[in-house]
């Protein structure tokens, strides 16, 4: 039995290099938590509020998962830097 030289110990490295990312993590979180999320957040404005017939109360707190909605939407499409230019635009005239 032979032992493999260091030469041949990097290029069998060098070959079996393996990219690691968090892109099925992101796509199992997008897909599964934000719905199930959702749907928790929706049941509970109509428990909380909608039995009571204090729907004022609920469209309050609607307001806030709307904002919360368009934040996950911003980091998710990654559409943050396009906004910023163009709020700084507004201010800059370019």
């Amino acid at each position: 039995m032979t032992t493999p030289t260091l030469s041949a110990l990097v290029e069998l490295a060098q070959q079996e290099s393996t990219k690691v990312d968090t892109g099925g993590l992101r796509t199992w979180i997008l897909d599964n938590v934000i719905p199930l999320l959702l749907l928790v957040v929706a049941l509970l404005l109509l428990w909380l509020g909608g039995g009571k017939g204090d729907n004022a109360g609920v469209m309050r707190r609607l307001g806030g998962v709307i904002v919360a909605l368009a934040i996950v939407g911003l980091a998710v499409t990654n559409a943050g830097e396009g906004i910023g230019r163009w709020i700084a635009g507004l201010f800059t005239g370019g």
